[in-house]
């Protein structure tokens, strides 16, 4: 039966609003139920029933279109001078300066402005804002922070072929930027595919290089110019040092660095000098069994060199080879080599004759010494790093040992350098891939933090000059970015005191300790020559010395025979 509903109103009708009643139900079919169909239902018990008030919502997507989005920087240069005077000229711009300042218009301009400057500093005289009223009161102690680290950046080799971080270089300008030196140092390794280039990161753009360096030789270390940081000069591994400038940290075209010999053949350590002079042409060392000063203006040759003979005869075949080398601004004259022999040389450049300036040699590592730093703070405290420990010295004892030491580590500490900020601090790499951070001042035996930064060892590890950041090289050249708790980078009240009293306090134990080994020397050198007779034949004593220790085995033997 087909169920229809006919609806019939007249098109004049069409629009008018709707009149509803009320009006009686009306049955219009009715379809009486078929008993068969019952057995073919089964009864449901209970019965679920589920119900949604909210609204059906649906779901649409839209591709948008991708912006197009591109780093570009600016290279700031000084400016406003006539074209007549160059601003690299210091005696042009020194005297175009008189004249402008003999001008009457300059005289009228300053005390024009001399008048609103001096109101200025009147305002700022009449109160002091920064004026502590509480001194007196003591600081509540805050609440000891436990030591951490945690990873904010990675920065891996691009090439295929992975090769050493082998040393790592801070931009000078607030760190903006890490320079990463790339060899591998693995005697004879000649693959084919493996890249001579070096990069340099931009921290806020950690997967590409900023900057790609491209030397004739892969380069072993690498430093920023800290007066003009658009200059690097690294040391190369065939014995080449190269420097590249002239381009700014945002600067997107490979650099190729300039080349010079230095010891063709050998590998070359090098440093900038980071205060020999405000110019960028600063002079710069080089390592090998020979120290060598050169001036980037004049490349043919070094300015002067000194060849490592502790015996002071001046004689390359007994030369010591360099490892390591520390130049410190606060001591221009005086600088540090770490050899491979474990010994520590302190020289002189102002000395005469290439003898005295080895001025004096510390000895302790059993290996070589793969890192020497002296203290920012304490410029005569320096830290060597080499074989399994990390050493404090200090130059006001010349011929003794180390005055403070770590323990013994089971891996090889590779690489260490002092923190910038807290003067008791500093950071040592292990061959285990393990970052230690000492602070002296609180733990002398163990690190204050021990972290594992990676299952390959690590090569190089720097620190920002805030103390913040830290960047630890591996072997296969990836460089992790770590950032420390604020209380292994935020200096203490007085830190800088307690830490010189510890230095001194020290020092002046390992004094006492040399006199009384010195006492002891002495008073059997006298007893040996007053009592000459007495003296054993050194036959007679291993003689006797070979019939106790077989004496001793047969004893054993039988002992052990008779428990059979």
């Amino acid at each position: 039966m087909e169920i229809k509903l006919e609806f019939v109103r007249k098109r004049s009708e069409f629009g008018r609003p709707c009149s509803f009643s009320d009006y009686l139900a009306e049955v219009t079919a009715d379809i009486p139920p078929d008993p068969s169909l019952a057995d073919d239902f089964i009864p449901q018990d209970p019965v679920d029933f589920a119900f949604q008030e909210g609204p059906v919502m649906a779901v649409h997507e839209v591709n948008t279109e991708r912006a197009q989005v591109s780093t570009k920087g600016v290279n700031h240069v000084e400016g406003g001078w006539p074209q007549h005077v160059d601003p690299k000229n210091s005696e042009l711009t020194s005297r175009y300066r008189e004249e402008v300042e003999r001008e009457d218009a300059y005289t009228r301009s300053v005390q024009r402005l001399g008048s609103l400057v001096e109101h200025c500093i009147r305002q700022n005289n009449a109160i002091d804002i920064y004026e502590e009223y509480f001194e007196e009161e003591e600081e509540e102690e805050e609440e000891e922070e436990h030591p951490s680290a945690k990873t904010i950046s990675v920065i891996r080799d691009p090439n295929v072929t992975k090769r050493m971080a082998t040393h790592i270089s801070w931009h000078p300008d607030a760190n903006r930027a890490v320079a990463v030196a790339y060899c591998s140092l693995d005697f004879q390794d000649s693959r084919k595919d493996m890249s001579f280039d070096s990069y340099i990161w931009d921290l806020e753009k950690p997967y590409s290089p900023e900057l790609t360096l491209k030397p004739s030789s892969p380069l072993v270390t690498l430093e920023y110019n800290s007066k003009d940081w658009h200059h690097v000069l690294g040391g190369c591994y065939n014995g080449q040092i190269g420097e590249g400038g002239g381009y700014s940290c945002s600067g997107l075209a490979p650099a190729l660095l300039h080349s010079w010999d230095v010891l063709p053949g050998s590998r070359t350590t090098t440093t900038t000098s980071d205060c020999a002079g405000s110019s960028p042409h600063s002079p710069c060392h080089t390592l090998s069994p020979q120290v060598l000063w050169w001036d980037i203006r004049k490349m043919s040759q070094p300015s002067e060199k000194l060849i490592l003979d502790i015996t002071k005869e001046d004689q390359l075949k007994k030369a010591l080879g360099a490892s390591a080398l520390d130049f410190a601004p606060a001591m221009p004259t005086k600088f540090l080599v770490g050899t491979e022999q474990g010994t520590i040389i302190s020289c002189n450049r102002d000395s005469k004759t290439p003898p005295e300036k080895i001025a004096h040699i510390f000895s302790g590592h059993l290996g070589a010494v793969y890192s020497v730093t002296r203290n920012p703070f304490f410029p005569k405290v320096f830290l060597s790093v080499g074989d399994w420990t990390a050493r404090i010295w200090t130059e006001e004892l010349m011929d003794s040992s180390s005055i403070m030491e770590t323990k013994y580590h089971t891996p090889y500490l590779l690489d260490g350098c002092w923190s910038p900020v807290k003067p008791a601090v500093f950071f040592t790499a292990k061959s285990d891939g393990t970052l230690d951070v000492w602070d002296f001042l609180f733990h002398q035996k163990e690190p204050s933090l021990s972290l594992k930064v990676s299952n390959d060892p690590l090569l190089s590890v720097r620190s920002q000059d805030n103390g913040r950041i830290l960047g630890c090289g591996t072997r296969l050249g990836t460089v992790s970015l770590l950032e420390i708790s604020p209380g292994l980078c935020t200096m203490r009240k007085n830190e800088k005191t307690l830490t010189s009293t510890m230095f001194e306090r020290e020092a002046r134990r390992e004094k006492v300790l040399q006199d009384k080994h010195r006492e002891r020397l002495l008073r059997e050198q006298d007893r040996a020559r007053a009592r000459p007779e007495e003296q054993q034949d050194p036959q007679e004593v291993f003689e006797k010395a070979r019939e106790d220790f077989f004496s001793i085995i047969k004893a054993e033997r039988r002992r052990r025979g008779q428990e059979d």
